[in-house]
């Protein structure tokens, strides 16, 4: 196992992967990130990729999803208030996102609270070629098949087994697999990380794990069509470890739930690559 901290860099599939020179990529290339999202988060989904540099578009029309999608940089599902609808317009923009080489980052959100998302999830995973899959530590236990517990859209208890069973399906679907939590993980076909960078202050506020899945939206969208599932990986690393990094230095500035909220998104406006690359903790291969 090789321990990363500071500013070392580390290697997936021999290729250099910098996290700090991603979120330069994002503010260069501005990606439209197309999400179709849950109620409860549109407003901050939208503020925070604008943070972060890139271009946000909510859309969810039956009638404009599939244009939409296939002109996007990167599209996002996030299933946590679900209807018949927005299941339709996740499978419409899905399928083009699929036809265009558009990255697809799909949260199933409350996997595992009730056999209608447990339904939803499968089917779209099933039907459409997912780039990533992130969810928090129990959603994906529940997703891969492990024992946890989930309460609502909220992780309780995850598998200590994770893990393993996220590279294994990594390397079965060629998709990137992401849980969330006190630390992170990322595993593509053939590596997981550990990333331990994060602030609690995450937790008590609404929606922190889905503006996390749409700024995983904006790097690999900075990635491009059709990249490789390493290079994805990468994109994702270096989003959550922005993502977290910035929740440090808000929770330094604030005095709670409210304020975290706005110190947040400052951090997210003003942290710089050279930011990211100082503080982020990771661990590859575990």
């Amino acid at each position: 196992m090789g321990s990363y901290s500071l500013s070392e860099n580390l290697y997936e599939g021999g290729i250099l992967l910098n996290v700090g020179t991603w979120l330069d990529a994002v503010r260069t290339r501005r990606p439209l990130v197309h999400n179709i999202t849950n109620l409860v988060v549109t407003n901050l989904s939208a503020n925070g990729l604008l943070a972060v540099g890139a271009s946000p578009v909510m859309a969810h029309a039956h009638e404009e999803v599939a244009d939409m999608a296939s002109i996007a940089q990167a599209l996002v599902l996030n299933m946590g208030t679900l209807d018949r609808d927005v299941v339709e317009s996740m499978r419409i923009a899905g399928k083009a996102a699929n036809r265009a080489g558009v990255p697809i980052v799909f949260d199933p959100v409350g996997v595992g609270a009730t056999p209608y998302r447990n339904r939803v999830a499968a089917d779209i995973a099933n039907e459409l070629n997912l780039a990533v899959l992130r969810g928090n530590a129990g959603e994906m236990s529940v997703f891969l098949g492990l024992d946890a517990e989930v309460k609502g859209v909220d992780s309780v208890a995850a598998n200590d087994a994770l893990p393993v069973a996220m590279k294994e399906y990594a390397q079965r679907t060629g998709t990137v697999v992401v849980a969330t939590g006190p630390v992170d993980y990322v595993a593509s076909g053939e590596h997981v990380w550990k990333l331990s960078n994060g602030h609690v202050l995450l937790t008590t506020i609404t929606g922190s794990g889905c503006l996390l899945t749409a700024l995983i939206g904006a790097f690999v969208g900075a990635a491009g069509k059709n990249s490789a599932t390493a290079t994805y990986a990468q994109a994702c690393i270096a989003a959550i470890t922005t993502y977290n990094v910035a929740a440090e230095r808000a929770a330094s500035q604030s005095h709670g739930p409210g304020s975290f909220q706005v110190q947040l998104f400052d951090a997210l406006y003003h942290i710089t690559g050279e930011d990211v690359e100082r503080a982020a903790v990771m661990e590859q291969d575990l």
